[in-house]
Parts: C-alpha cells; structure tokens; sequence
C-alpha cells in the first residue's frame, strides 16, 4: 500500500466522529472527511495539478485544515504547511523555494501572497470559511485515489533555519506509514481512544503523531485551536490520549493539575523538547502519571520512546522505536562508549528522502551506509537509553576543550531557586568560547551570578564552569517550545561587544 490515505481510510468507520470542538460538540465525521477530502482531491484536479506538484497552506488550526490535508495526500499532490508566523520575506523564501502549484492562506495574507505569487491563491479562515471551501463544496465527492509509490512525497516542511537557509524536508508516504504503523503499536492505540489535541498542525509534532496516529486508529479528535491550560484541564476528563511539549506540562502545573483530571488519560507524551527532570518527576507525584518523552525531528518522524510499560526514565528519550537503527559516534567515528557522548546517527524507512533541491546538502547529511546525521550530540547507557545532549551547533569549545551544554544546565537546574537554564558560548579572546549561562529564578530566589559559579566549582572541571551568568524572566522559544540558543547567542554577543 503506497498511498497513506488508502491505508487511513481502511481504518475508519464512516459513522464516528473525526473532530470535536473545545466544547465537545461534533463537528465533523469520518464520513464527512471522506467525503471533504475527496472534494479537495477532485478540486486539484480540476486545476491541473498532478503528482508531486505542490500545495502551499498558511492557515490557522481547523477542521477544515485537515480536510485539504488528506485531500492532498489521496490526490498525490505535496502538501506544503508554513509556519502561521511567517512574515513576507519569509513568505517569499518559500514561494520561490517550493514553487507551489497553488496557495491556500488566511485572508488577511492574500494581499501578500498575491503581491509575490502569480499562482492561483484561495482563502480559509479558522472558522473553516473562505474560497478555498467554498470552491471545494462544488466538487463531486467520489474520487479514487491517487497511485503512489512509498518513495513518493507526501509533505514537505521547511526545517528552521537556525544555520542557514531553512531546507525542504521530502517525508514519504512510506515514511509516513512506517512510523505511524510503529507508534500506533508502541503506544498501543485503539479506536476506543480519544485525542486530547492542543498541538499546531504546521509541524511533525502536531500532523503527523497528534492527527495521523488518532486516523490510523479510526478514534476522535477534540480539536484545540491552541493550548490553554485552564480549557486542557477542563477537557482531559473526556481524552485518553494526550501530546505535549514541555512548556504544556510546566502550565499544567502552574494550574493545578492533580489525579483527578487525569483518570481517563492513559498515555501523556512530550517532544520538541527536552522534558526536565524536575518536571517529569512533579507531573507524576501530582497526577501518578508518566510522561512517556520520546525523540523525533523533522526529517526522521520518531526514533526513540520511552517504553508505555516498563521503566521511563527522567532525562531520557528512551530506546529506539522498531526498526530504527541508532549510532552514537566518537569525535574519531567510532562507536561510542556506555555513556559517552557522540553524534548520533539514525536509519530506518522513518527517515526522509532527502531535501528539496538541495542533494549536496542530503548527500552531506547522509553516511555512505545510509545513517542520517541528526546534527544532535546524544549517548546510551547500559539500558540502550538514550540521551539527548544538545545539538552539535550548540557545543562550545573553551581553550580546547569540549563543553557540552546540556552537562551543566542539568547541574544548574538542580540549585536551589533555579527554574530552567541555557547555557551558550560567547566569545572569548583568550579561550575561543566563554561558557555562558542564561538563568530562569524562582520570584522569591535571592541568586546572583557569585552564588551560581561558586555551587557549581567542586561539582564539574573548572573548564566548564560559566564564566558569566545573566537572569532572565524566561527563554526565547519557538512555537514548539525549543529554547532558541540562537537568538540568545545573538543577544548575548550584542551585549559583549
């Protein structure tokens, strides 16, 4: 089976819901996205588009949304989700990247989009309204779907852009399939589940684990269009399932959740981001629960999961997933030892194609035997657990010698008064790179940047001791909660020069 929409569709029952709104009322069912889908599908067609060509979406969270989503993949064309913060430039970059056969935005964007683009440009609003429905809704709602090979594009999402141009991700039918086949197995869904949905749907997080693995199972969505604690407590009660990133737990928190909200909740997961310890360990003494914290990215889908039985451990994103090889490999490429950290590398039929237009770059990030280089500095211990470090663009090198940021800020967030840190390298004349922390205090700590060097010295090599520490109220992140080091570095350097 090479399209994943026919393996979606063989799953579902035309008579069950497919979404809920924020207030539980139905919104649309299987059925209904069955028949939407194919609408979309037919309306492509009608325009001329064909395998592979490309539809780019900025568009906020709906039901709606997901409708052209499926459309695409049943039709073959390449679904093109941006980010909804994007700007004109960025927009721009985009368009002439990707080159889009046409272009569904919010209406506030269309003046935009048509100011850059002589391509064909509809409209959805977040209420599920606008040209491109409209013109949908004309459409005959029997289509057969598109043949298409498992090496064929389903999706392409731009990477972030933190070193360089952002880059296409190619992810595959078959990519898809694999890993939604994996994850639906390893975390046990069933199509008695109910998805608890508060992720945004332009990223893997949000598509691709929050809706694929929910339509795989044939179970319902209550759709969120953003997170908000008070409403997500409100609703766990009515969910079985539900997907994080860190910064929603630390807001659960903050809010008061306890046993009670949890007690038809069988599976909590967290990615994005690293999930501190001390955040994992409330969670459960607050609710008995267990995050299960897994490891993903863009070009890969999910690699590595804490197991849903058995021992999770705090800090870890636990072993890789069936049918993901994992490599940690030494500054001389070899294997790693337990416990040192290295370059990790991952394949399986979970991991891309490549990059759009770019092959040196995916010729680059590939090993001759068909590892990906994930670009993150991770380790193993005894257990087959892994660790994730910290990025390699992250490491710092002070006088020589390797720091790896991710070792000290787990130091620095077990002082007293201390809520998270970041730590970076500045620039350095003497040394290179100056270890730099970046720390987030409790209102009522009194810590000054002396306190936080001095616990520190005895505990870890005075090399990696911080050489300065600055406080801040939080941490620059990007919507799916990943501090941003690089906007730090670039604040931080400002300031030193």
């Amino acid at each position: 089976m090479g399209n994943l929409y026919q393996l979606l569709q063989s799953r579902f029952d035309a008579e069950r819901p497919f979404t809920y709104d924020a207030k539980h009322q139905l919104i649309a069912s299987y059925g209904d996205l069955d028949d939407a889908s194919a609408q979309y599908a037919n309306l492509f067609l009608s325009l001329g588009l064909v395998a592979g060509d490309r539809v780019a979406v900025q568009i906020e969270k709906s039901t709606e949304n997901l409708f052209l989503y499926f459309g695409c993949l049943r039709a073959g064309v390449v679904f093109l989700p941006l980010n909804t913060a994007y700007q004109k430039d960025e927009i721009a970059y985009f368009l002439n990247d990707a080159e889009p056969k046409i272009c569904i935005v919010e209406p506030d964007k269309l003046a935009t989009y048509q100011q850059l683009t002589e391509t064909l440009v509809f409209t959805l609003d977040r209420h599920g309204e606008g040209t491109a429905p409209d013109n949908r809704s004309t459409m005959s709602k029997q289509h057969s779907i598109a043949t298409t090979d498992p090496e064929d594009t389903a999706v392409i999402v731009y990477t972030s852009g933190t070193t360089g141009a952002p880059k296409g991700a190619m992810i595959t039918h078959g990519n898809l399939i694999d890993n939604g086949s994996v994850l639906q197995t390893a975390w046990e869904f069933q199509r008695s589940d109910t998805m608890l949905h508060s992720l945004p749907i332009f990223h893997v997080h949000g598509l691709f684990l929050g809706i694929n693995l929910p339509v795989l199972s044939g179970c319902p969505i209550i759709l969120l269009e953003k997170f908000d604690a008070d409403l997500v407590l409100k609703l766990l009660p009515t969910a079985t399932v539900f997907m994080g990133v860190p910064t929603y737990y630390t807001r659960l928190l903050e809010a008061d959740i306890n046993q009670m909200h949890c007690q038809s909740i069988r599976l909590f997961t967290s990615g994005s981001a690293p999930l501190l310890s001390q955040t994992f360990n409330l969670f459960s003494e607050r609710t008995k629960h267990t995050i299960v914290e897994r490891y993903g990215m863009t070009e890969t889908g999910m690699n590595t999961s804490n197991p849903l039985h058995g021992p999770a451990k705090a800090g870890t994103v636990g072993p890789p997933l069936p049918g993901t090889q994992c490599q940690i490999l030494d500054d001389h490429g070899d294997p790693a030892a337990t416990d040192e950290t290295g370059q990790l590398l991952v394949r399986g039929k979970n991991v891309f194609k490549g990059y759009w237009r770019k092959p040196a770059k995916t010729q680059e990030d590939f090993t001759d035997t068909g590892f990906f280089k994930t670009g993150d500095l991770a380790s193993i211990d005894e257990d087959g657990y892994i660790t994730i470090v910290g990025r390699s663009k992250d490491l710092i090198i002070t006088g020589g010698l390797n720091v790896y940021p991710k070792e000290i800020e787990l130091k620095i967030d077990k002082l007293p008064g201390v809520i998270e840190s970041a730590v970076i390298g500045t620039t350095d004349k003497d040394f290179g790179e100056a270890v730099t922390a970046i720390i987030i205090a409790e209102p009522t700590a009194n810590l000054s940047e002396q306190m936080i060097i001095e616990q520190l010295k005895g505990s870890i090599a005075n090399f990696k001791v911080p050489k300065a520490v600055h406080f801040l109220e939080q941490l620059p992140r990007n919507t799916m909660g990943k501090v941003q080091k690089n906007v730090l570095r670039e604040t931080f350097m400002k300031e030193l020069s």
